[in-house]
C-alpha cells in the first residue's frame, strides 16, 4: 500500500512494464493499477482484464522468437512509442573514463599493440565457458603478439587468478578492483572485449566495443545487440533449454567451442575494426 500511495502521489501518466517471456506482469499491474495509472502497457499470456490498460498478448516462444531489445521496442510501438536510432545507449561519467585511461596507461596497454579484456565468468554455471579453454585463448594471443587484461567480480578472482596460472603467458588481472561505472568505462576505451554471454557484453553493445561472445545455447533472445560481434556456440539437440545448470550435465554448447575459433574471430573483428578506422578517416575531407 505505501508503494501504490508514493506512486499515486506522483501522478505518473504512463506505465510499461518491461518482463521476459516467462514472467508475469500482473503483480506490478496490479501495483499500477492501485496507483491509479491510467496507461498500463505490457506483454501478457493470460487476459489481465482491467489491470492492464493496452495489453500485448505474449507470443514467446511457441509463436516467434525476437531478440529481447526487439521484443520490447515492438511493446512500445504498440502504444505510438518508436526510437529513430534502436542502439543501446550508455552514459559514462568523464572522471571514470579518465581514470580508466590511467590505469591503462600504466599497464601499459596502448593500440600501439593488439591487446583485449577478457570476461571469464558469469552468474550463471550453464552459461560459463571452460576456464582451461580460456586459458587455452590468452595463451594462443599472447603468443601472437596480443595483451590481455582479465576484468571480474571480486568473487571471481580465484576463477582469474587460476586462469592466468593456466595460460603461462604474462597477463593483467582487474577483477574486483573496478566499480560499475569504471567497468563500463575499461570497456569503452578497449579495442575488443572476449566474453561469456553476461553483462559486460551487453556493456560492450551499449559501448560499440566489437565482442567475443561465447554464447550458451540456453536462451536465442539475448545476442549483442547493433554492434559488431562473433557469437559463438556449438549446435546441440538440447538448445533453448532456458536452464541456469546444464540439465544434460555436458555444457556441449559451450564445451566444444575450440580456443582456435574464438582467437580467429578476436583477429578478424579486430581487423575489420582497424580498417573501419582507416576507412573513416579517408572518409573527411
Amino acid at each position: 500500500d505505501a508503494m501504490a500511495s508514493g506512486l499515486r502521489a506522483r501522478r505518473f501518466d504512463a506505465a510499461v512494464i518491461f518482463t521476459v517471456y516467462s514472467q508475469s506482469p500482473l503483480p506490478a499491474a496490479f501495483l499500477c493499477h492501485l496507483a491509479g495509472i491510467p496507461l498500463r502497457l505490457a506483454h501478457c499470456r493470460e487476459n489481465p482484464y482491467q489491470l492492464l490498460s493496452h495489453w500485448v498478448p505474449e507470443q514467446e516462444p511457441d509463436r516467434l522468437l525476437r531478440h529481447e531489445v526487439r521484443r520490447q521496442l515492438d511493446l512500445v510501438r504498440a502504444v505510438g512509442c518508436g526510437a529513430g536510432d534502436e542502439r543501446i545507449r550508455l552514459r559514462i561519467p568523464e572522471s571514470a573514463r579518465q581514470r580508466m585511461r590511467a590505469m591503462l596507461g600504466e599497464l601499459g596497454l596502448s593500440q600501439e599493440r593488439p591487446w583485449t579484456l577478457m570476461h571469464p565468468g558469469a552468474t550463471a554455471p550453464s552459461r560459463r565457458y571452460p576456464s582451461e579453454s580460456f586459458a587455452a585463448v590468452a595463451r594462443m594471443l599472447a603468443g601472437r603478439g596480443w595483451r590481455v587484461a582479465f576484468t571480474g567480480t571480486a568473487d571471481e578472482q580465484d576463477l582469474v587468478e587460476g586462469i592466468r596460472a593456466a595460460c603461462g603467458a604474462a597477463t593483467h588481472s582487474l577483477a574486483g578492483l573496478l566499480s560499475l561505472e569504471e567497468t563500463a568505462a575499461l570497456i569503452s576505451l578497449a579495442p575488443l572485449l572476449i566474453s561469456n554471454n553476461t553483462g559486460p557484453v551487453h556493456l560492450a553493445a551499449a559501448a560499440g566495443t566489437p565482442v567475443v561472445d561465447l554464447y550458451a545455447l540456453t536462451n536465442p533472445q539475448h545476442t549483442p545487440w547493433m554492434v559488431p560481434c562473433r557469437v559463438l556456440s556449438h549446435d546441440v539437440p538440447c538448445k533453448y533449454c532456458y536452464k541456469s545448470v546444464c540439465p544434460e550435465g555436458h555444457h556441449d554448447c559451450l564445451r566444444r567451442v575450440s580456443p582456435e575459433s574464438v582467437v580467429r574471430a578476436a583477429e578478424e573483428l579486430l581487423s575489420e575494426a582497424a580498417a573501419g578506422r582507416v576507412a573513416a578517416r579517408g572518409s573527411v575531407p
